[in-house]
């Protein structure tokens, strides 16, 4: 099977004992949080015994973390990891809407779930195309889309989108907002968690993995209105799905406010640092606007998989992006890290110029 995630550390650097600075995987660099490691005994102290199969503190530290928006505990849908939620919700519809390039995995579970698949493209800006989604929403059960979308990083234009919510929320359609890497943006408001409580059509899904730098624990969740719908997806789920390190690790993580400030102060300097610097490197064409810790970029004079193997001889793994629906072998995407990390992916791209 092909490769389609980033973070793909393994074939050329775990299992040959190498030690590669991995550029191809969005994750928080300031690392797990101090909060986590310090109170991971209390996770190992509840190894022995199962969890709470309704999750009941957990949730109500959930509500805690998102407490513009007034929730009930049926608004709310736990997983293991975003992806588990993003397949249920998926599994649900027969018709679904997908903006694209975009997360591989939308098309995927579509895919398995014998789902009609329609697709909005992205303008040559990657921005999203909102008069093309209003144009098909008639065919469709569902529309699947991310804020700020991977690989692009742009984000939700909530004027524009505003009709299509609209619409949506008239004709008993619903809209599948991924936000797995919405507090990169900086900006709360850019988040539709308030406009749940206003619109049943919306579902909403945020994780720990990406700002948290917890990918391993595996720990999503899901928020809409619709009752039904949560429940249906709940009914289709394994009990004991989030696991005792997770269930403490969002105990902790969600109220470290030192790691979230800290967080934000580094992602708002190198999401401005890094593009500007790519722009200097003679074969990248374009470096496309961003509000997440990745950056889109296109190339010229060198294709993706030369790129990536040149790279790669440096101990940097970047991210071919030729694999996302509606690119092709000049795209590559590079995640944002600290300044250290930054210039080390610099000083490899510019060796290589």
């Amino acid at each position: 099977m092909e490769f389609i995630h980033g973070g793909d550390i393994y074939t050329e650097g775990v299992l040959k004992g190498r030690e590669l600075i991995d550029f191809s995987s969005n994750i928080n660099p300031l690392g797990v949080p101090k909060s986590f490691k310090d109170n991971i005994e209390e996770a190992l102290a509840n190894v022995t015994r199962y969890p709470d199969v309704k999750y009941r503190e957990l949730i109500g530290q959930l509500k805690e973390y998102i407490a513009s928006v007034p929730l009930s505990d049926e608004n709310l849908i736990l997983g293991n990891g975003a992806a588990e939620v993003i397949d249920l919700a998926i599994s649900s519809f027969k018709n679904i809407l997908i903006a694209v390039p975009s997360f591989a995995e939308y098309e995927e579970d579509a895919v398995k779930w014998n789902s009609n698949i329609m697709y909005s493209y992205l303008s040559e800006d990657m921005e999203y195309d909102y008069e093309d989604i209003y144009s098909k929403l008639n065919e469709v059960d569902a529309l699947v889309i991310a804020n700020p979308n991977n690989p692009s990083g742009n984000v939700i234009d909530k004027k524009s989108f505003e009709k299509i919510i609209n619409f949506c929320e008239e004709n008993n359609k619903t809209i599948i907002i991924d936000e797995a890497f919405i507090e990169f943006t900086g900006r709360k408001v850019q988040s539709f968690i308030d406009e749940v409580h206003s619109y049943k059509c919306l579902f909403i899904i945020r994780a720990l993995t990406k700002f948290f730098a917890l990918p391993g624990i595996r720990f999503g969740f899901g928020v809409c209105r619709n009752t039904e719908l949560i429940n249906k997806l709940k009914k289709r789920q394994n009990p004991w799905n989030i696991n005792c390190f997770a269930e403490t690790a969002a105990k902790y993580v969600l109220k470290d406010k030192e790691y979230i400030e800290k967080s934000m102060k580094w992602i708002e300097e190198e999401k401005k640092y890094l593009p500007e610097m790519l722009k200097t490197i003679p074969f990248i064409h374009k470096v496309y606007n961003t509000n997440s810790n990745y950056v889109l970029c296109k190339l010229k004079g060198i294709t993706g998989e030369d790129l990536y193997h040149k790279c790669m001889e440096q101990g940097v793994v970047i991210r071919r992006a030729g694999n996302f629906r509606g690119l092709d072998d000049s795209f590559v995407r590079f995640a944002i890290k600290d300044r250290a990390l930054n210039l080390t992916l610099l000083d490899a791209l510019n060796k290589i110029s």
